[in-house]
């Protein structure tokens, strides 16, 4: 087959579609040729040598080619693992600035850039191709009738997040056309888009949905899956098995097409993002990608040693943020995510690694300057998970103005506080009130702080409450993966169970957690599934369960149809009280700091706390006033912005707890809203004053508001 190769040009990287034609251009910093591979639909290959080389970057021009077309790269150079290079031609290559992907990677021997018959020795060479088991890249139309679309740009302190996965959420609805389910277009019908909105959240967290390797080397022939997805092998193309309409840039197009949806439903896309490593792993990895195109550049290598991999993600790899191709690379993929496909924001998994300009995190890394700067990225939402598993990993509190962090401080303080775990209530008046001690110093306000009780990573709620240990035997690693340390609690029996002063309990304490969670300032985010009580019978490290261990089960029994209720009302009730989601601190003051009038806190007898009292680690309970009068903040007109005034009362003990309103609240009426012993809100028919003493049963919340 003849081809036309002309020039091209350098810029912009990947395959672009003019009309007429398509470029093509690589960065390969030390490759010594680079060859396009074009295939027909025959899978028939004809390879064209790119000769025009500027700045690195090999490119050429071939008129005719439009989308829909397939292709992929040879590039050549030294194999030389010691030196840290591991060219090899016989391997094709994803195009790192690929739009779509035809089909997911197949196993097989041909993948590895070493000899097979040597799988302990990576310095030896393989000549096997492995075209027929990688995915062919996919020139793509980008256009697209976005008829005025817009990011919504909801506020964060008016952000509510849920975080859930493509194909779980919609795999086994049952309103859902079954060809559909598991796919975007599953996430964007109508049935699925009513419970999100409903619910009341305004936005949507997805699991990685970057194309990622469906089934890493260690799950082969295991029958399991990479069902999360952070084994990402392209940073621009959508994952191609969630697509219901076809993998020829079809996915592109059903994207767009679900964020739209999405977006006049008046609810946000934000992506789990993983830009710390990728799903080619240690030197024992296959060459998929940014290994055969220059290892040397796209990865952290150990300086002394470049056959192996600086490794701070616990994956084998880690990227080499430090190289400018591969910031750029970064950069270039969140652009396009921004302004192409218009999702509203960023989830950034194990961003600590993204900081590490050498060995230590620096937050003033080169990677957040250039976001900082940027006019497009400084304007969406940015969530660090603020930890790496190197050595000096966890900052948590730690990151730039701009971004939000995964606050896991707020997981393991409101979970040690619930099971009953003796801790000082200073400790949990911090994370309540948005983590002031950890996010006001650089000039943060409480939306940096992601308050989760649960995430995909660990026991949903229904298992937080039921297991005291894991159970992953279904991983099929003999029960040793997974966090072995929950902070969970069963409530006095393991799993299921038909005791009914257990389940009572259960669903009390579910009610617990999510009152507190929707009630803190900061920003709430709930996990898919755990508003219907969805369960992972145990298994806190569903990572490759691609089963009915991680599809949500619609099927509603009564007691978790009563919590989708609650849980509805709940973000209602946040949504219509801003005392409850404030943008800025309590008065910028220490939080029980005398003086302050917006917020107070009490004994169970009514009297203020003292300093004794926040540091004993053995008081679990306490009277928190919120003063809707003293707001101190002006709404987006500038006016004035006045709540109802509510108590809140924590009962965390093992036994109930009479609380005397505070002195200055008795001579008003206080109704009470929700008590988590009732599986519903109530009508304010209970009231209190003066000296009636308010009854809290065993680990429980009452909320109270300001009537007269």
């Amino acid at each position: 087959m003849y081809v036309a190769l002309w020039p091209g040009k350098p810029y912009p990287l990947g395959a672009t579609w003019d009309g007429k034609g398509t470029n093509f251009a690589l960065f390969s910093e030390n490759a010594t040729g680079v060859e396009l591979c074009l295939f027909d639909k025959d899978d028939q290959e004809t390879r064209l040598a790119l000769k025009e080389v500027d700045n690195f970057v090999w490119h050429g021009y071939i008129p005719g080619v439009s989308p829909g077309y397939r292709y992929g790269f040879r590039v050549y150079g030294p194999y030389a693992p010691d030196q840290g290079h591991r060219f090899n031609p016989a391997k094709l290559l994803i195009d790192p600035y690929a739009k779509a992907l035809d089909d997911n990677i197949r196993f097989g021997k041909e993948i590895f850039g070493y000899s097979w018959n040597e799988p302990e020795n990576d310095e030896s060479w393989s000549e096997l191709d492995d075209s027929h088991f990688i995915p062919k890249a996919v020139v793509v139309d980008d256009s697209f009738d976005w008829d005025n679309d817009q990011l919504l740009q909801t506020p964060f302190h008016e952000t509510i997040i849920y975080e859930t996965h493509v194909k779980g959420f919609t795999k086994l609805h049952p309103d859902i056309p079954e060809e559909l389910r598991g796919t975007y277009a599953g996430l964007a019908h109508p049935a699925a888009i009513s419970h999100l909105q409903t619910l009341g959240i305004t936005a949507i967290e997805l699991l990685p949905i970057h194309q990622f390797l469906s089934c890493p080397g260690h799950l082969v022939g295991t029958g399991l899956k990479n069902y999360w997805g952070y084994d990402s092998i392209n940073y621009f193309a959508p994952h191609a098995s969630y697509s219901a309409g076809g993998t020829l840039g079809e996915q592109v197009t059903e994207f767009k097409q679900m964020v739209k949806d999405l977006h006049t439903a008046g609810i946000e896309v934000i992506l789990d993002v993983v830009y710390n490593h990728t799903g080619e792993g240690n030197h024992f990895g296959p060459t998929l990608s940014l290994r055969g195109i220059d290892n040397a550049v796209y990865y952290r290598l150990v300086e002394d040693d470049p056959r192996y991999y600086m490794d701070f993600t616990g994956c084998g790899n880690s990227l080499n943020v430090r190289h400018p191709q591969v910031l750029k690379l970064i950069m270039d993929s969140l652009r396009y995510w921004v302004l192409e496909m218009h999702v509203d924001g960023f989830r950034f998994d194990l961003a600590s690694a993204l900081a590490r300009e050498l060995y230590e995190v620096d937050s003033l890394a080169a990677f957040f300057d250039i976001i900082h700067q940027d006019p497009i990225l400084s304007n969406v939402k940015l969530i660090a998970e603020p930890w790496d598993v190197g050595e000096g990993g966890y900052h948590v509190g730690k990151f730039p103005l701009l971004w939000s962090e995964w606050n896991g401080k707020y997981r393991d303080t409101v979970r040690d506080f619930w099971r009953g775990v003796d801790s000082n209530l200073g400790e949990f008046a911090y994370r309540f009130t948005g983590s002031s001690d950890l996010y006001e110093f650089n000039g943060r306000r409480p939306s940096a702080s992601i308050n989760f009780i649960t995430a995909h990573d660990g026991f949903p709620l229904n298992d937080l409450v039921s297991y005291n240990e894991k159970h992953n035997e279904a991983n099929q690693e003999e029960n040793r993966d997974g966090e072995s340390y929950n902070r969970s609690w069963n409530c006095g029996a393991e799993g299921a169970t038909n005791d009914r002063s257990i389940l009572r309990l259960r669903e009390r304490q579910r009610r617990n957690f999510l009152v507190t969670l929707m009630l803190s300032q900061g920003i709430p985010m709930l996990v898919g599934g755990d508003e219907i009580g969805r369960s992972q019978q145990g298994n806190n490290n569903a990572y490759c369960q691609d089963s009915t261990i991680s599809w949500f089960d619609w099927n509603l029994p009564e007691e978790n149809a009563d919590l989708l209720d609650f849980t509805r009302q709940l973000i209602y009730f946040r949504r219509q009280h801003p005392i409850f989601r404030r943008r800025k601190w309590f008065q910028g003051r220490a939080i029980h700091g005398s003086g302050v009038h917006d917020i107070g806190w009490f004994n169970p007898d009514g009297g203020e706390m003292t300093e004794e009292q926040w540091q004993d680690g053995f008081t679990n309970a306490i009277c928190i006033f919120l003063n809707g009068e003293e707001i101190d903040i002006s709404g987006p007109q500038g006016e004035r912005i006045i709540d109802d005034s509510f108590l809140l009362l924590f009962n965390a003990h093992h036994e109930m707890i009479e609380f005397a309103l505070p002195k200055r609240q008795q001579a008003h009426k206080w109704a009470m809203l929700i008590d988590t012993k009732e599986p519903h809100f109530l009508e304010g028919e209970s009231i209190y004053m003066g000296s009636k003493p308010v009854p809290v049963t065993p680990r429980s919340v009452v909320l109270l508001r300001l009537i007269s």
